[in-house]
C-alpha cells in the first residue's frame, strides 16, 4: 500500500527551453541575481515600492505581530489611482490605455488623460449620489471601457468595490451586495455575447428585490436597449457624469484601506469575500506585471480575462496601468465570428504579450492551427497562461503554433487570494520546461508538502503551502476573520512556535531538479488503490496522444480500489472517435502514467462561463446521481449528451 501522506509524482517531463537570446539582451531583468536580492524579501519589496507616488512614506515595511494578519508599509497614505492614472496623464497624456474591441465590431481608444477625465467625473456623480470613503460599491457589468472606469472612481473616492462575475445569477449578485452591504450597484443594460445579449439590468433588478442596503443604481448603456427604471433609485450613467467636472482630488488613503472586496466562486455554502487592501495589493500587482512580462513602453499587452475575476483586476486594470501600458480590452468571445477572433485582434493591435487560459489553448488545439495560421502573429513576444495547470502539449501547441517557436512562455500560479502571480518564469532569466510553473518569483517563498506539514523532498507530491508574508495577500475575509484564519492558515501553521504557512488548497510537486509543477486543486486528488494521483497527470498523459485535444479526468468511486479513473476526452477537429481509438488512447495513457478506467469521447466538456470545466457534473454523470446546477454553464446542451455517452460506455464495460 502507497504512502497516503503525500501525492504520487507520476507524469514526467524533460523537455527544457533557455530564453531566447535578443531577450535576454533587451530584457531589464536578465539574471538570477534578482532571486537573491529576493532573499532579504521586505528590502526587495521595499524597493519596489519606492517609485510609486506615496503621499506619506512608511514607517515600517511590514508589520507581522498581528499573525496571520499582515500589515504592509504602515503609516503610509496613498491613492491607488493617482499611481495608475495621474502620473502617467501628466507625463504622457495622448498615450494609448485601452484599445477597447467590441464584439460586433465597434471599437475606442482612450488614452491616459481620456481615462483621467472619465474617471474623475464618475466618481463626482458618485460623491452626488452619496458614496464616500469606506463605502461599498458592487459592480456587475460587461467588458466595456466603463468597467475599469467604474473600479477606479471607486478608488478615487476611497470607495471599497465588489465586482460580481457578468455570468453570475441574481441569487448570487444579491448574495454578494447583501454581504458586502453595498449602497450603490453600477451595472449595463445589456451586455454582448457570441452575438446575444444578455440583460444585466433585468438580472440586477431580480436580486435588487432581496437587497435592503442599496440606494442607487447606476446603469450603463451599452446597446440601448430599453429596461426598467426605478424612480429616484436609478440613475443613467452618461446623463450624471456629463454634468460633472473633469477634476475630483483623489482620497488619501492608509496603505491598510481596503481596497476590494472579491468573492470566492461559492458554488458550496457562504461565498468567501476575499478582502485586499490598497498600497501592498498595487506594489505587488505592478511589480509582478512587469518582471514577469518584461513590459516595455512600446509593447500593447492583452490579458483576455474578464475584470470580474481576479485576473482582470490585477493585470487588466491596477498592474497594467500603474505601469502605464496599452493594454487591450476585448468584449466578446474567442470564436464569435469566427473561431480566429483573437488572432484577428492580435493582428490588428500588433499584440506583443498575450495572457490567456489553458482551457481557453486547448479549445484552440481543437478547432486547429489553421485559424492562427491566418493572421500575422509576428508582434507576440511573450506568452502568459493563467487559472489553472497547464499540460505540457497544450504547452507545446501554444509555444510552436500561436509563438512560432520564439516567444517564450510564462506559465503564472496565483489565487484571489494571493492577489498576484506568486509562481512564475522569468522570460529572460528562467529555462522553462512545458507544464511547468518552475519556482517562486523573486522575493516570494513556497514549500510542498505531505499531510502531517512535512516538507516533500525532490521527486515528490504534497501540498503548496506558503511560508512567509507576501504583498498581495488577503487580508480577511470579510465579516469573517475566524473563518479566514481556519480556510487559509489552520492547517500547516504552528503559532506557538511562530510559524504561519497558508495551504493553497493546491496540489503540487517538485522534480528532480527543484521546479514546481502545480496539480489543480487537493480536492481533485484521486485514491486509487491507495495511490494518490492527481487528475491533471492523468489528462497529460492523455492530451500527449496526436488526437487528443482536451481531457478531463475525475475519480469516480469503485468498491475495489476505492476510486476509478474516468476520462471523458474531446478530440482534435475531424478526428472521429471509436472503439479502436478509445483502446489506442488507454493504452497510451497507461504507458505513461495509469490506464483510465473508462474513456468518454464527447464534443466538448461542460464549462463554466469562465472557462473552467465542471468535473462534479463529470463525477455526477460517471456515479450515474442526480446532477448538480446546470445554470452556470455557458454550454449546458452537452450534458444531456455526455450523460448518454457514458451510459452507453458504461454497458460497454459490463
Amino acid at each position: 500500500m502507497a504512502d497516503n501522506r503525500a501525492i504520487d509524482a507520476l507524469y514526467e517531463e524533460n523537455r527544457k527551453f533557455a530564453p531566447p537570446p535578443a531577450l535576454v539582451k533587451s530584457a531589464k531583468t536578465n539574471s538570477d541575481e534578482i532571486y537573491t536580492k529576493g532573499g532579504d524579501f521586505q528590502a526587495f519589496w521595499e524597493e519596489r515600492a519606492r517609485p510609486l507616488p506615496w503621499k506619506t512614506p512608511w514607517s515600517r515595511v511590514l508589520d507581522w505581530s498581528g499573525a496571520p494578519f499582515a500589515k504592509w508599509f504602515t503609516g503610509a497614505t496613498l491613492n491607488v489611482t493617482e499611481s495608475c492614472l495621474d502620473r502617467h496623464a501628466a507625463q504622457t497624456p495622448t498615450k494609448v490605455a485601452y484599445y477597447f474591441e467590441g464584439e460586433e465590431g465597434d471599437s475606442r481608444t482612450i488614452t491616459y488623460s481620456d481615462l483621467l477625465e472619465e474617471v474623475n467625473r464618475f466618481a463626482n456623480g458618485l460623491a452626488e449620489l452619496g458614496v464616500q470613503k469606506g463605502d461599498r460599491v458592487a459592480i456587475y457589468m460587461g467588458m466595456i471601457p466603463e468597467f475599469p472606469v467604474a473600479l477606479l472612481a471607486c478608488a478615487r473616492l476611497g470607495a471599497i468595490h465588489s465586482i460580481v462575475f457578468g455570468g453570475f445569477s441574481p441569487e448570487a449578485l444579491a448574495d454578494r451586495i447583501n454581504d458586502a452591504k453595498a449602497k450603490v450597484v453600477i451595472t449595463c443594460d445589456q451586455s454582448r455575447r457570441k452575438g446575444q445579449t444578455v440583460d444585466l439590468k433585468a438580472l440586477a433588478d431580480t436580486a435588487l428585490e432581496r437587497c435592503d442596503s442599496v440606494e442607487h443604481v447606476v446603469v450603463v448603456a451599452r446597446t440601448g436597449a430599453e429596461v426598467n427604471r426605478v424612480p429616484k433609485r436609478d440613475v443613467d450613467y452618461e446623463q450624471l457624469v456629463s454634468r460633472q467636472k473633469p477634476i475630483r482630488a483623489a482620497a488619501e488613503c492608509s496603505s491598510e484601506d481596503p481596497l476590494l472586496i472579491l468573492y470566492t466562486s461559492g458554488t458550496t455554502g457562504k461565498p468567501k469575500g476575499i478582502v485586499h487592501t490598497s498600497g501592498g495589493y498595487l506594489v505587488g500587482a505592478t511589480t509582478t506585471h512587469q518582471e514577469v512580462f518584461d513590459l516595455k513602453p512600446e509593447d500593447v499587452y492583452w490579458c483576455t480575462a474578464d475584470i470580474g475575476w481576479i485576473t482582470g483586476h490585477s493585470y487588466v486594470v491596477y498592474g497594467p496601468l500603474a505601469n502605464g501600458a496599452t493594454s487591450v480590452i476585448y468584449e466578446g468571445v474567442a470564436d464569435y465570428p469566427d473561431k480566429d477572433r483573437f488572432w484577428a485582434i492580435i493582428e490588428k493591435y500588433r499584440v506583443t504579450q498575450f495572457y490567456t487560459a489553458p482551457t481557453s489553448i486547448r479549445t484552440f488545439m481543437k478547432w486547429g492551427k489553421a485559424y492562427p495560421e491566418e493572421h500575422d502573429l509576428s508582434s507576440l513576444r511573450i506568452l502568459g497562461t493563467v487559472g489553472e495547470p497547464i499540460n505540457p502539449e497544450a504547452w507545446m501547441w501554444y509555444r510552436d503554433v500561436i509563438g512560432q517557436g520564439r516567444c517564450p512562455i510564462v506559465d503564472t500560479w496565483w489565487q484571489t487570494e494571493t492577489g498576484h502571480m506568486m509562481i512564475s518564469p522569468l522570460p529572460a532569466v528562467t529555462e522553462t520546461k512545458p507544464g511547468s510553473a518552475p519556482k517562486p518569483l523573486p522575493g516570494i517563498s513556497a514549500d510542498i508538502v505531505d499531510d502531517d506539514g512535512n516538507s516533500v523532498p525532490f521527486g515528490g507530491g504534497g501540498c503548496l503551502a506558503l511560508d512567509q508574508p507576501w504583498l498581495g495577500m488577503a487580508r480577511t475575509i470579510s465579516n469573517d476573520p475566524n473563518r479566514f484564519v481556519e480556510t487559509y492558515w489552520a492547517r500547516f501553521s504552528s503559532p506557538g512556535e511562530g510559524r504561519w504557512r497558508y495551504f493553497a488548497g493546491d496540489g503540487a510537486k517538485r522534480d528532480a531538479n527543484g521546479y514546481f509543477w502545480l496539480l489543480r486543486r487537493v480536492d481533485d486528488v484521486m485514491n486509487v488503490s491507495g495511490h494518490r494521483i492527481s487528475t491533471l497527470e492523468v489528462e497529460s498523459a492523455l492530451v500527449d496522444h496526436p488526437t487528443v485535444a482536451e481531457a478531463a479526468v475525475i475519480g469516480r468511486a469503485n468498491p475495489i480500489t476505492g476510486q476509478a479513473t474516468a476520462a471523458f476526452v474531446t478530440l482534435k477537429a475531424g478526428v472521429k472517435g471509436n472503439e479502436t481509438l478509445i483502446a489506442e488512447v488507454r493504452e497510451q495513457a497507461a504507458g505513461k502514467i495509469a490506464r483510465p478506467a473508462s474513456i468518454v469521447f464527447t464534443e466538448d466538456p461542460p464549462k463554466t462561463r469562465s472557462g473552467k470545466i465542471m468535473r462534479r457534473l463529470l463525477r455526477d454523470i460517471s456515479e450515474q446521481r442526480k446532477l448538480g446546477d446546470v445554470t452556470t454553464l455557458t454550454n449546458a446542451d452537452v450534458v444531456q449528451e455526455i450523460t448518454k455517452r457514458a451510459q452507453l460506455q458504461a454497458k460497454l464495460e459490463e
